[in-house]
């Protein structure tokens, strides 16, 4: 599966981080955290629901969660 930010939003980012095995662990406002099981770290999701994705900040969230580069 090639993972591409390009004009994501953050709910598709959500339901991708979810698809793969991640679940909601903490929220704070619009940061969310998720958390999987065998990972050490959380990876955190500034949430703003319909809003597009910053092409960096996919990317960085992509990396964070262990999906870049996917295939």
């Amino acid at each position: 599966m090639l993972l591409k930010c390009n004009w994501m939003r953050f709910s598709e980012l959500v339901r991708l981080l979810e698809k793969n095995g991640f679940s909601l662990a903490k929220e704070k406002g619009s940061v969310r955290y998720y958390a999987k099981s065998g990972r050490p770290n959380l990876v955190r999701v500034d949430f703003h629901g319909a809003k597009e994705v910053p092409t960096g900040t996919c990317h960085a969230i992509l990396k964070a969660a262990g999906l870049k580069g996917k295939q």
